[in-house]
Order: C-alpha cells, then sequence, then structure tokens
C-alpha cells in the first residue's frame, strides 16, 4: 500500500479527491457521533465486562478514527493531477483495451481511488505503470499470475 510516513504527494483525479472528503465527513460528521452516541448507552448499562454493544462499540470507534486519521492525513498531501494530452494515457484517463478478443475499458486513477470491481486501476499497478505515456495502438506486455498479458490500447479518452 502507500507509505504514509513519507512526505510524498499523493496524486488523485478531482473525482477521487471528492470521494474521499465525502468519506471523511459521512464518517466524522454522521457515523462517528452515532457509535460515541452507543457507546456511552453501553456504558451507562452498568458492569462492562459482559456488554457486549459496549466492546463492539468501542472497537468500531477506533476503527472509525483510525480511518479518519488516514483520510485526513491523505487530504492534506492530496494533488489533484488534471488531463494533460488526450492522446496518451495519463492519470484521470479512460483506455479502452483489447484483451484476448474483447474490449475492456478501465479508468487509471490515484492509488487511494483504485477499484477494481470498478474497473479503476491504480497509475502504480503493473497494468496502470505500464499504460502511463502510451498512445492508441501501443501495445503493452503486464505480467500476471497466469503469465504474460498483452493489451492493445484502442482509445484514450
Amino acid at each position: 500500500m502507500y507509505d504514509m510516513g513519507s512526505d510524498d504527494k499523493i496524486q488523485l483525479t478531482r473525482e477521487g479527491l471528492e470521494s474521499l472528503k465525502a468519506e471523511l465527513s459521512e464518517l466524522r460528521d454522521v457515523k462517528r457521533p452515532a457509535v460515541v452516541e452507543r457507546l456511552s448507552n453501553a456504558r451507562s448499562q452498568g458492569d462492562l465486562t459482559e456488554n457486549s454493544d459496549y466492546h463492539n462499540a468501542k472497537e468500531e470507534l477506533e476503527f472509525l478514527d483510525g480511518r479518519i486519521s488516514q483520510l485526513e492525513e491523505v487530504l492534506q498531501k492530496a494533488v489533484v493531477v488534471e488531463r494533460g494530452n488526450n492522446s496518451e494515457v495519463s492519470l484521470g484517463a479512460k483506455v479502452t483495451l483489447l484483451v484476448g478478443g474483447k474490449n475492456v475499458v478501465y479508468e487509471v486513477v490515484g492509488e487511494w481511488e483504485a477499484d477494481p470491481v470498478k474497473k479503476k486501476i491504480s497509475h502504480s499497478s503493473p497494468l496502470g505503470k505500464s499504460l502511463i505515456g502510451k498512445k492508441v495502438g501501443d501495445k503493452v506486455e503486464v505480467e500476471a499470475p497466469a503469465g504474460k498479458v498483452v493489451y492493445e490500447i484502442l482509445s484514450v479518452e
């Protein structure tokens, strides 16, 4: 993952930045207060040693505080990268690739935005690294668990 101890800037798309800000706001302004209230209610029920709701709420609060802290640090280091040259693959680009006879569309995003289920790949992933700077018609070869996979770039948006 990402080394949060470094002073490096974290590259994000504008959409990714807004998504992380929304998550932070939801955690800080909605979820955390609800868990604090749940913890307070559980604490008021007396004996805490056998109070599972108290222990669950305490663990959830620790998790939320950790995630809030992590998001705050990411947002402090965040730099929005705007799409430059539309003819080559860069952060924020939507790339249509031909692989194994099928067309697949990926969006190249920052590490904190990557979501393979939504076809958002990190610019620092093996495929992302191979695609950055390439143009329509270029082919890239990526080492995958099943062996080498060849991707041909059909379009860049």
